[in-house]
């Protein structure tokens, strides 16, 4: 018997009703199928293809090579697919079958052009993230994970949100919309189920011109110039803002004028470099704004506070909105962006003594100010407050609680002519609403513009109760042009009288300046409170440098203050 008899027999020799040869034949078939199957399945995921029409190669394309996700520190690239196309291969299929709708819609002429693409952009985006919220973020965690992310090494804001998403049962997209594309998440309102908020480094108000600004702080305000102050010339139109200096060392301990005659041996109280920054217009509505604060959900939900995210990064913050980068429409050429305040507290029993040093620095003009100058009776001018009690996220917040979005120069500030004889009387307004606590009013508006409740007051018999519990954030201030001391409060408006019997002392001496507080331990008057052992107090400071005034100051975050209490961040030690 020959071989090829034998092997021909064997071709012919059916199986199950079928021949050898004809099962090789479906088996080679099948291969090259398959193959093939997944060759075409695998190169409609490279990045050529997803970008092959003029819709994506326009829009998410040129967005995409723009973030992190294109270019990054490590060289590891996630393209289209890693982030929109599942690993597993039955996820894998059923994901391009879905895709296939979005190329017949291409196809039809429903999203062929930008703007037809644009138009339907939110509903693709929100269909987006349905999906990745329904898998729990699975193509973010091919790459990223709980486990394995180091909260030592990430900033502290970081660290503390994704502490959050796991208490809260959150997931990636939650929070990291608009990681790859334009920040299309902003339209969402901050309730939508699926996201609270993500705040995008790429949005920035629009820079006025000094002009402009002018205008509204010159010819808008409502009481005339004070007599014999000529209204400015117009100035040119501020020049682009340069980078701002980083924050100067902190001063040594010794240096500074021997200003104040506290009875303290500063050498023995313990130094704080306490970080002030520019906050530039992020008042207390652009905080519980989801899509201006990334932070508002933690701070809403969660009762976080400030300085749990933002302790080691004020400036850098503040270098943003001083540079205009974020949250500035009118920032100061060339104004640093941080200061670094060193602080001594101590007290002896009768008083609270607290020393504040800083740096001086060279005049940047303002340019929408006459002569450059906000204030030009004070080279600078500290203040400090103390929360009180019954304010909602006051512990939080610190003197964050008194500053609003319709506040004077803020972004959605009320103007002038619409600021009846009344209002003007009763909250003391001259130049714009001051500061207000939001107890004070009937009601304040978070979402949409114009954003606070400046004229929503409440009525007199409210206040006076509000004021007798003890609802105020306690402030005093020191004025350096004659050496003033004012203390008052902030409730409805603010009020520089009637307030704790604080006082400070302060001048520059060999480019440091000093500026030592004094505050008696038992306040004596009514709403104020008492400073004791044992207890913590949030406090606050600003700081007006070079002549300025309004919101064009530096603050701080806000601090716990106690009485030798190790758990305060400001211990005073008795002396």
């Amino acid at each position: 018997m020959s071989t090829e008899t034998l092997i021909g027999r064997l071709l012919k020799r059916k199986y199950l009703g079928a021949s050898l040869g004809g099962a090789l034949v479906l088996f080679a078939a099948g291969i090259v199928f398959w193959g093939g199957f997944n060759t075409v399945l695998e190169a409609t995921n490279t990045m050529p293809f997803c970008t092959g029409c003029h819709v994506m190669e326009s829009t998410v394309y040129q967005e995409y090579k723009h973030t992190i996700h294109y270019e990054n520190r490590t060289g590891v690239r996630a393209g289209c697919s890693d982030c929109h196309v599942p690993n597993p291969w039955v996820y894998k299929f059923l994901r391009k079958i879905q895709a296939s709708n979005e190329i017949l819609h291409w196809l039809i002429g429903s999203i062929n052009t930008p703007e037809k693409f644009e138009d339907k952009r939110l509903t693709l985006a929100k269909n987006v993230w349905k999906s990745m919220k329904d898998t729990d973020s699975r193509e973010c965690r091919n790459c990223h994970s709980n486990e394995g992310m180091s909260k030592v090494v990430q900033k502290p804001r970081a660290a503390k949100q994704h502490e959050t998403m796991v208490k809260e049962g959150q997931t990636c997209i939650d929070c990291h919309k608009g990681i790859a594309h334009r920040p299309i998440h902003k339209a969402l309102p901050d309730d939508y189920a699926v996201y609270d908020g993500k705040a995008d480094r790429a949005i920035k108000l629009p820079v006025v011109s000094a002009e402009a600004m002018k205008a509204e702080m010159l010819g808008g305000r409502l009481t005339p110039l004070p007599a014999g102050a000529a209204a400015p010339a117009a100035a040119a139109a501020a020049p682009a803002p340069a980078p701002a200096p980083a924050a100067t060392a902190a001063p040594a301990a010794s240096g500074g004028a021997p200003v104040g005659n506290a009875p303290v041996n500063w050498d023995k109280a313990a130094a704080l470099d306490i970080p002030f920054f520019y906050p530039g217009q992020t008042g207390l509505e652009w905080i519980l704004k989801g899509t201006d604060h990334g932070g508002a959900r933690p701070v809403r939900r969660g009762g976080d506070r400030c300085f749990e995210c933002h302790g080691k990064e004020q400036p850098a913050m503040g270098e943003k909105m001083a540079t205009g980068a974020k949250a500035e429409a009118a920032p100061i050429p060339k104004k640093r962006a941080a200061v670094a305040v060193q602080l001594k507290a101590a007290h002896d029993g009768k008083n609270l003594y607290l020393r504040f040093q800083w740096p001086d620095a060279p005049h940047t003009p303002a340019p929408f100010a006459p002569g450059g100058k906000m204030d030009a009776d004070n080279p600078i001018k500290f203040a400090m407050m103390i929360t009180g009690t019954g304010i909602d996220l006051g512990e939080q917040g610190g003197c964050w609680v008194t500053c609003h979005q319709d506040s004077r120069y803020m972004a959605e500030a009320p103007k002038a002519e619409g600021i009846s004889a009344d209002l003007k009387a009763k909250l003391g307004i001259t130049d714009g609403p001051t500061k207000y606590l939001a107890e004070s009013r009937t009601a304040i508006e978070l979402a949409n513009a114009p954003r606070g409740g400046w004229d929503k007051v409440k009525p007199q018999a409210d206040l006076d109760a509000l004021l007798k519990a003890g609802t105020l954030m306690e402030l005093s201030r020191f004025k350096s042009g004659k050496g003033q001391s004012e203390s008052g409060y902030v409730l409805e408006k603010r009020v520089m009288e009637g307030g704790v019997p604080t006082t400070y002392q302060g001048g520059l001496a060999n480019g440091v300046w000093t500026v030592v507080m004094t505050r008696p331990l038992v306040a004596g008057k009514p709403g104020f409170q008492d400073l004791a052992p044992g207890k913590l107090y949030t406090v606050g400071f600003a700081l007006h440098d070079d002549f300025t005034s309004a919101r064009f100051h530096h603050v701080s975050l806000e601090y716990k203050l106690g009485l030798d209490n190790a758990e305060a961040q400001i211990n005073a030690v008795k002396q």
